[in-house]
């Protein structure tokens, strides 16, 4: 099952509309979906190395822009759609400690917190709730969204054909990595 969805993600990410599914995931995992759009840039990188940076900078500023979404869904509309989200992903005590810590740290808690494998959305939906400076959340944003996808862009332009060659030899140990990863980013929720 691993190996087929692995060969659909890469037959996938070499159609010439790759591009545009990617930019939607990665849009949608900043406000509400819970796909992060690692599983389409990885792919599309390694299927396309000439086009790695291209994408890297399409996947982040569709990130950027879905985390305007989340900022507006928590600044707006928090107790009709933004609650429901947290309510989804059983964040409610995390949804409260981000609160105080953008209390507290504000901008510099966003930037790091950006940069991990944390569900976005969770972040965003919280600075809007927070009513973080807009200017301040774009910012940081930028700087987190930018720097998370350049790092992994960074490792595929230098290794790209010994990861893409460890994928293939290993797919149930990377996958049980990336899944250790994404429930790990999951659970920080529950004991940050």
């Amino acid at each position: 099952m691993l190996r087929s969805l692995y060969t659909r993600l890469q037959r996938l990410s070499a159609r010439d509309d790759a591009v545009w599914w990617m930019s939607a995931i990665s849009f949608a995992e900043s406000s509400f979906f819970p796909l992060p759009p690692d599983v389409m840039l990885v792919p599309m990188c390694l299927a396309k190395p000439k086009r790695l940076w291209f994408y890297t900078n399409i996947c982040a500023f569709a990130s950027l822009v879905g985390g305007l979404l989340g900022y507006a869904l928590g600044f707006y509309l928090f107790e009709s759609v933004g609650r429901m989200i947290i309510d989804f992903y059983n964040a409610q005590e995390s949804f409260q400690h981000f609160q105080e810590m953008f209390s507290e740290f504000g901008p510099w808690f966003l930037i790091l917190k950006g940069i991990t494998p944390i569900p976005y959305k969770l972040l965003t939906i919280t600075a809007g709730f927070a009513h973080l400076d807009l200017t301040v959340f774009i910012l940081c944003s930028i700087v987190a969204r930018f720097s998370r996808f350049y790092m992994i862009a960074i490792l595929l332009h230098f290794y790209g054909p010994q990861v893409q060659h460890i994928i293939e030899k290993r797919l149930m140990l990377v996958a049980t990595v990336l899944l250790v990863v994404v429930v790990g980013g999951l659970l920080s929720f529950k004991f940050v």
